[in-house]
This record gives C-alpha cells, structure tokens and sequence, in this order.
C-alpha cells in the first residue's frame, strides 16, 4: 500500500471541471483578503472555489470562507518552498495530464466548441489554466513526498504502533485472493480478416473520393464506442499515449483530407484521418473494426483449453509452465500467470476488483484448484478470450494483525508518521512566513491555527 499523502488540495485544483468560471461570481466586489509572504488573496477566488464545490456537489466541513481561503494559503506555502528547493516537475507529464482532461471535457461536453461556449474561453486559455494547475498539483505532491521521504518506521516501531490500536481502530480486512490466470484468443479465420480490410479499404475510398464523410462513416461503423460518439475524434494526444503501430502511421500524416493505411493493433484494424498537428502532439480521427470469432472458433479453443487443463490437473505439466508456454496474456505470461490488481499494484484481490467473469469462477474454488475454461471479456483490448483460473491464496475477511498484513499496519503508521511530519512543518513556515488576514476573515476556527494575523 502506498502512503496517503495528507490532502490540502481537496476543494482547489482536484476536480475535472476546475477551470470553470461560473457566471454568477462575476459579480462579486474584489478585494484581498488574506496575504501570505507576497502572494494575495481575493475574495473572488474564494467565492469561485465555494461555488464549484457547491456546483458539483463537494462537500466542505465547516465554514467555506475559512475552509477555502486556508487551503489556498496552504498551497501557496507548498509551492513557495518547491520554488526555493528547486522541485520541477516533466512537462510532459504535465501536457499528458492536460490533454486528458481536455478531452474528458470534450467528450462528456460534446465538441471542441461546445466546451468553448460552456467556459466561454478558447481552447487555448483553458489549456493554459489547465497548464498552470497540473503543474502546481505536481509540484505539491512532489513536495509533500520530499517532507516525507525519511518516514520509514522499524520493525519495532510498527510493533508498538500495532500493540497501541484498539480492536475498535485495527481496520477490517475483507476477504482476498490472489488468481493466476491462463488466456488466449480463439483463432480469426483469414477469411474474416479479409472481410474487415475490404470494408476499410471501402471506407477509404469513398472518403478519399469526396462521396462520404470519415466523420459520418465512423458514427455509423467504428467500434471504438467512445470515439465513434464524435466522429472518430481522439482529441490531442502525445505520441507516447498511443500503441506503437497506431502511433507512427497517426504522427507520420500531413494531409487532413486523405486516409491512412490500414493500421493492425491489438485492438483490432484501423484507418485514420489526421485533424491537427500542435507540436509533439496529435488530434485525429480513426475508424476500428474488430474481427467478428464464431461460435465453432470459440468451442474449439475452449476444448483446446479443455485439454490443457486437464494435462495441468493429471500432474504432467505445472500451471506456471503451462502459462509459459500457451498464454497470450502480456501482462501475466512472464509472471507465471499471476494477475496483478490494477488499483493497488499488488497482487490480492478483493472480489469486487475482479473481472466479474475470473470472480464467478473462483467464488467457490479451493486454494489449488483450477477452473474449467470460460470466456471473458478483455478489458484492454475489448476483446473476448478464452481463460482458465488458479486459486492461488484465499484469505477471509478479518481484524488486521501483524501475521497476515504487515504492511497494511505498516502503511497506517507511515501515514500518521507522515501526517505529524507535514504538520510540524505547516506549523514552522506558519510563523516564518509573514501573513495579513482581513479582520472580516480572521475570526475562524482555522485546522491550522498559528497563522500570524499582524
């Protein structure tokens, strides 16, 4: 479990809508009211900040005129001492994170203009708020993991820390598995294959003759569900963002009105259209067909499974082996077929974070038993595969103890560790950084209190 860095940035900058100006604050008389080392605060960007919460519905415990404008002073402590550290963050990872959002706006708002009559902005402005605000996002986190970088309690530490918690504080750990897993896809027929390149091939024809819109065609066709909702549209993207192959044809396009090859991924066959080149990144549309597997491709590769199972359970192969040599699966074939568990890197599962097909499987499963083949749905490449599963470990749900979760317990007392430790510092920057509160605004149970109000 990764350490829980503590949150001063729950209300400013966290939510995907953060660039939002909502018209009512427009009308609100400015004026500073707190001012922490050279950097002010205006009335206007608390009451900004309070009406986006109230707008998505974030809820603010206690007073938002104290709340708010205290969490901005915070921030503006953090990356006051980033500057004088030197903390940078990647750009690029900055873009990553801008482009992303960018094109959450745009999908869920529906088109590039849309969402630039709904911020009532440019692209280009929102981007660079956008800009600003990842890049403080980063460089808080990066200096809160630097305050907190020595926090590394001994065995005998945790001990003590574990023999101190009540029953009432030990935290419940919910039944877990840990799953091995042995994939492949049945075999596309040449034939089908075929049929997809002729209908793309179609496509582009028709778009490159001027008789059809690439747009239109994608709604109608493109089984990239989300993209199709737009035309095919992905919105800009770096070229690291994309699968390879996808990649160098996408990046290597120049002229908008043309279609590229056909382009072969794991995700299926594509063709794509080039809308904009800005830099090192890229906007453009694609068609994706997959090949459609038969009832017969799908018995026939459960039966292959079938016997391979059975030459596991008869003791002529082990599962680890038999993964080395037959699973298709990328991101477990070199790890003796092992899932990992997308949400916390490890590899125990509640069964809520399963697959809904692997968790049906395994529900009744002994430790050591292996399942009969089924067929799931892969979620990266939204495919169907066939499978079979090994209940590699089973624990039920129980009190936390040292035994079975040390580094859960470990991680509950870096967290506290790390908590003390940044508040220490809060307190210490508090009384050496000079702070002006308005009297209007001073008279608030602040979380922090030492804030010197001269």
């Amino acid at each position: 479990m990764r350490r829980k860095i503590i949150n001063i940035t729950l209300l400013l900058g966290t939510l995907y809508f953060a660039p939002l100006s909502l018209h009512s604050a427009d009308n609100v008389i400015d004026e500073v009211i707190w001012i922490v080392g050279d950097d002010a605060i205006l009335r206007s960007e608390v009451e900004e900040e309070r009406m986006r919460a109230q707008y998505e519905g974030t809820p603010i415990k206690g007073d938002p005129y104290c709340v708010i404008p205290e969490q901005m002073a915070i921030q503006k402590l953090f990356l006051h001492q980033a500057e004088l550290d030197s903390i940078e963050v990647n750009e690029s990872s900055v873009s990553h994170q801008v482009d992303m959002r960018l094109n959450y706006y745009i999908n869920q708002i529906g088109s590039k203009e849309k969402m630039e009559e709904y911020f009532r902005k440019p692209t280009t402005d929102i981007r660079e708020e956008l800009m600003t605000q990842v890049r403080n996002q980063m460089l808080i986190q990066q200096m809160q993991q630097k305050l907190t970088e020595n926090v590394k309690p001994t065995p005998a530490e945790i001990r003590r820390f574990y023999n101190g918690l009540t029953q009432d504080e030990l935290p419940t750990i919910p039944a877990q598995v840990e799953v091995q897993i042995l994939s492949f896809e049945p075999k596309v027929p040449v034939e089908e294959i075929e049929r997809i390149k002729s209908r793309l091939r179609e496509f582009t024809e028709r778009v490159n003759s001027g008789t059809a819109d690439f747009q239109m065609l994608a709604r109608l066709y493109s089984e990239d569900t989300e993209s199709a909702k737009h035309g095919g549209e992905l919105g800009f993207v770096g070229k690291g963002q994309l699968v390879p192959e996808f990649a160098e044809v996408a990046f290597n396009l120049t002229d908008p009105k043309r279609v590229s090859r056909i382009v072969q991924t794991e995700y299926g066959y594509h063709i794509i259209q080039l809308i904009e080149r800005n830099g090192d990144r890229v906007n453009c549309r694609h068609i994706l067909m997959r090949p459609r597997i038969s009832s017969d491709d799908k018995v026939n590769a459960i039966q292959r499974l079938d016997s391979i199972a059975d030459i596991v359970r008869s003791g002529k192969a082990t599962f680890e082996s038999a993964v080395a040599y037959f699973s298709e699966d990328k991101n477990t074939a070199l790890n003796a077929g092992l899932m990992s568990n997308p949400n916390t890197g490890a590899s125990k599962f509640e069964y809520q974070d399963l697959p809904p097909e692997v968790a049906k499987q395994i529900y009744n499963m002994n430790i050591g038993e292996i399942s009969k083949p089924f067929v799931m749905m892969d979620q990266t490449k939204n495919r169907e595969v066939v499978a079979i599963v090994k209940l590699r470990s089973k624990t039920n749900a129980h009190k936390a103890n040292l035994v079975d979760d040390y580094q859960t317990i470990r991680a509950m007392l870096e967290e506290k560790l790390g908590e003390e430790t940044i508040k220490k510092w809060l307190q210490k920057k508090q009384q050496e950084t000079y702070v002006h509160i308005h009297p209007e605004w001073a008279g608030c149970d602040f979380e922090y209190p030492g804030w010197n109000k001269d």
